[in-house]
């Protein structure tokens, strides 16, 4: 007599395979391996197939969740810093006031987000990635910029209008403001000139935010 086929629910807990793990947490596995991999070996030369023997799954379950390379930046760039420009796309529509306190607020919240390294690879990436991969910044310019830019264009737009900061044109006073920023990222992680102190994010956005706001308070009359 042949032995009976053993029911894979009574084998040991312990002893189950990569496959039985949670479904819910398959997505973020996948993505933790594409991210390590596209910044280890770059996006082209990453194989959906390296991913999935980094993340332990399938080729095909890859797949399942994540149609394209092109998707998983996408659902990287959307897990890294989406809900971050939602959120402060929401409170730029809702706000009308000075915008320097809701700015140093932001500034607090992206300098949180950005100390983080499975965060701030993200933009990096794109940064590496999008002189020979146009389609990362489209994606990165669709997910994050664009969903912000519009409301803090408006923002500064009421603020003028209130008398709240000198007038001038307000999409230029938005790209004043980022721009930093990115020459920051990109000083250090391009060309390696990097601070005494290192990235030191909280003391770039304190210097920028001084010296941005007092370039645009309202010219005092004589």
């Amino acid at each position: 007599m042949t032995d009976a086929i053993q029911n894979p629910n009574d084998a040991d807990p312990k002893a189950a395979p990569k496959f039985r793990r949670r479904k819910d947490a398959r997505p973020d596995e996948i993505l933790d391996a594409a991210l390590r991999l596209f910044v280890e070996q770059g996006f082209a030369k990453t194989r959906v197939e390296d991913i999935a023997t980094r993340a332990g799954v399938s080729k095909g379950a890859v797949y399942l969740y994540f149609p394209s390379k092109d998707a998983l930046i996408e659902a990287l760039v959307d897990r890294a810093l989406g809900g971050m420009a939602d959120e402060i796309g929401a409170a730029m529509r809702a706000y009308n006031g000075h915008p320097r306190p809701l700015l140093e607020r932001f500034a607090g919240v992206v300098r949180h987000h950005l100390e983080q390294n499975d965060v701030i690879a993200v933009p990096k990436l794109i940064i590496h990635e999008a002189p020979s991969q146009p389609q990362l910044a489209r994606i990165y310019g669709e997910r994050v910029i664009n969903k912000v830019m519009p409301d803090v264009i408006a923002m500064f737009s009421r603020a003028m209008d209130a008398g709240h900061i000198r007038r001038l044109d307000p999409e230029m006073l938005v790209r004043s403001m980022l721009g930093p920023v990115f020459l920051h990222i990109i000083l250090s992680d391009i060309f390696g000139i990097v601070p005494e102190r290192g990235l030191s994010l909280d003391l770039l956005f304190e210097t920028h935010l001084s010296v941005f706001f007092a370039g645009i308070e309202p010219v005092k009359e004589a």
